[in-house]
């Protein structure tokens, strides 16, 4: 117990104080990934770098991590089908719910298709100790078509914040305060990629459904970096740490410029926080600091959910972050 909890400080303490590089070392999907589900419909290509995931009538697909992390730097290009996408789920995110199944932490990118003509949505979220009965959503439109190519999404995870990255730009940030308890995600994960149907709510609350006449839906992955403190499933004690370069690196904590860039990113791209959603929470959560002129702006664009109606609560079935898209 003493030899674990010292290991787990280390791991904390590595991640606080490094950096995590830009051009960290790329792994093969045998040597970092397992098939999870949809037989065929998950292929490798013969570099061994690159999967596609695909979505048809039969099934989505997906892949998960071989190894299980307690906290650092885990990324992958990904490029979105195009076309008609609305009810499409592709998903990269951290979990344990198959070790936890009651009281289970996540951190989530989800991407959210679209009717045609209208973009896709990128959603961030996260769950710790099973606090899915408070969603911490937040969607965003992105500044390229992430159908036309391959872009960088990225999950820094630490003993005390997770920052979400896009092309390398930070665009949201949580940290770990004492308000939220248990609900920041702190128990070991591994790293799980998925598309799937969720036409009952991902484009409109479930408005528009995925339409099979444009599949098969192909997400394709490559680029994979699984950098953090391995943890043995069985005993849960830190194996390693992965060590660092000194060089090219994205700091454990955002420096003044790139907050700056998180900062315009949000502005020009934010569609919905939780911390601004009068339908689902009279008072925000404790975590949230609220941003006048962002409240402003959301409520100018979506005066409903961001106005503060009083006919504002409706029941909610969540699986991992199932919040009706507006």
């Amino acid at each position: 117990m003493v030899l674990h909890l010292i290991l787990t400080l280390l791991c904390s303490v590595l991640a606080l104080v490094s950096g995590y590089s830009t051009t960290l070392p790329i792994s093969s999907f045998d040597e970092g990934y397992s098939h999870l589900f949809g037989d065929d419909n998950l292929q490798v290509l013969k570099d061994g770098k690159s999967v596609h995931l695909s979505l048809d009538e039969r099934t989505g697909s997906g892949f998960v991590s071989q190894d299980l992390y307690l906290h650092g730097f885990f990324s992958a290009s990904i490029k979105l089908p195009a076309d008609y996408t609305a009810g499409v789920v592709v998903a990269f995110y951290m979990s344990n719910g198959d070790m936890y199944e009651k009281n289970h932490d996540e951190i989530d990118f989800e991407f959210l298709g679209n009717i045609r003509g209208k973009e896709w949505r990128i959603q961030t979220n996260i769950y710790g100790n099973g606090s899915t009965n408070v969603g911490r959503e937040e969607r965003f439109g992105l500044w390229f078509d992430p159908s036309d190519d391959y872009h960088h999404y990225s999950i820094l995870w630490t003993d005390d914040h997770i920052i979400f990255y896009v092309d390398n730009v930070a665009i949201r940030e949580i940290k770990r305060t004492g308000s939220m308890g248990g609900d920041f995600p702190s128990k070991p994960m591994t790293l799980y990629a998925t598309i799937w149907d969720a036409s009952g709510w991902a484009t409109n609350g479930g408005k528009y459904k995925v339409n099979y006449k444009y599949a098969p839906y192909i997400a394709e992955f490559s680029d994979f970096v699984l950098h953090g403190c391995t943890v043995d499933p069985i005993e849960l004690t830190t194996l390693k740490c992965d060590p660092t370069p000194n060089s090219n690196s994205i700091l454990a904590h955002i420096t003044p410029v790139e907050r700056i860039k998180m900062e315009i990113f949000r502005k020009k791209h934010m569609q919905y926080s939780y911390c601004y959603d009068r339908m689902r929470y009279e008072t925000p959560p404790h975590e949230c600091v609220v941003d006048l002129e962002e409240a402003k702006r959301l409520k100018s664009f979506d005066p409903v959910t961001f106005g503060g109606s009083r006919h504002r609560h409706r029941g909610r079935t969540h699986h991992r972050s199932r919040l009706e898209s507006f």
